[in-house]
Parts: structure tokens; C-alpha cells; sequence
């Protein structure tokens, strides 16, 4: 099944707003960013198996709040509770997931064509996530996630890097185009180039 991208009609290559006489380096840049694995992982309630029993790509699941377990490859972000979402350029994960994960005990669900992500990455990029969202992001650090809203649209925040941060956001499809209007109007007084 080919995948048809969520921001094809709305994502433009090129540079944006207030972006004259600045140096290109200085800019924000925002990807669309496709052809990702996303999956969702939840534990039973009623489930009494030990997540250090169980990795992924070299991974665990830890049951920590906004915590981001990483490497080149694969993120598995804390989504809730006994409550992961696991971001994968290895498309070919998703077969180990459901054998690492009983039935019994977990809920595995492949999210990747239900979600639009946009990646912002640039000095000022909590400063334009601050315009939309009532998040504290002076608390979040590299390898953090939170579930927020930005201008009523309800996303994940997942803080990849730092100097200069570097964002993912993640959204339902249906929101993609609203929340790429959104992030890119917050953009423009910065300026940035889309690619």
C-alpha cells in the first residue's frame, strides 16, 4: 500500500515570512516527515508482565512520565500510563512488536497512516509552540514527550533535540492541515524556510 502523504496539499518547499537579511542558518526549518512506523503499545490493567522482559530494536518500555527511550532508529515515547508510542524509520518493526507483545496482555495498534507529523527545528521553536500551547516548555528537556493542545488541535510534543531544538509533532491526519496552518502562521515573525 502506497502511502499518500497528510500535508501534500498544504506543505510548500521554500522560505517564509519574515526571513530577508537573516542568515539561513538562523531560520526555522519544518518538515513534513513521512514514511515513519508508529505504533501504539498499552498494557492491561489487568497485566502483571514486567516491561524489562521486553525490548525493541534494543529498547524497553519505562513507565515514566513525558520519558523518551531512544536511539538512531527508534523512539518509544511515554504516551500515558502503561501507555507507549513507538516511532520507527524500520518499517519492518512491526512484526517483532507483536510478537514481543502478547495479546493477552497488550494492545498493539499500527497508527502509522492515522497520523500527520510535522518537525520544527530551529533557536526559536518553543517559541512558537508557546504561542498555541498552554505547556510550560521551559520544563521540557531533550528526550521528553507531552500530549497538549495547540490552538485546540490535540497533539504530542516529542523534544529530539537541543541546541538548536529540534521538535516532532504528531497530530490525527484530519488535524494535519490545521496544525500546519497553525505552527507555520506562529513561524512567520521568525521566519523560516519549509522543506
Amino acid at each position: 500500500m502506497k502511502s499518500i502523504s497528510a500535508l501534500k496539499n498544504v506543505h510548500q518547499k521554500g522560505h517564509f515570512g519574515d526571513f530577508q537579511d537573516k542568515n539561513k542558518k538562523d531560520l526555522l526549518k519544518i518538515y513534513e516527515i513521512k514514511n515513519l512506523l508508529i505504533v501504539q503499545i498499552a498494557q492491561y490493567k489487568n497485566s502483571n508482565i514486567s516491561l524489562n522482559n521486553i525490548a525493541i530494536d534494543n529498547l524497553n518500555l519505562k513507565d515514566e512520565t513525558s520519558n523518551v527511550t531512544c536511539n538512531t532508529d527508534t523512539r518509544i515515547l511515554w504516551n500515558g500510563p502503561k501507555n507507549w508510542l513507538l516511532v520507527s524509520s524500520k518499517l519492518d518493526l512491526l512484526e517483532n512488536i507483536v510478537n514481543a507483545f502478547p495479546s493477552s496482555d497488550f494492545a498493539v495498534t499500527d497508527l502509522s497512516h492515522s497520523r500527520a507529523i510535522i518537525e520544527i527545528e530551529g533557536k526559536e521553536a518553543l517559541e512558537v509552540l508557546k504561542k498555541g500551547c498552554p505547556f510550560n516548555f521551559n520544563l521540557l528537556k531533550k528526550n521528553n514527550s507531552i500530549n497538549s493542545i495547540y490552538n485546540g488541535i490535540a497533539f504530542t510534543v516529542d523534544l529530539i533535540n537541543t541546541n538548536p531544538d529540534k521538535l516532532r509533532l504528531f497530530t490525527l491526519r484530519s488535524f494535519g492541515e490545521s496544525l500546519h496552518h497553525s505552527i507555520t502562521d506562529a513561524s512567520l515573525e521568525f521566519g523560516f524556510e519549509s522543506i
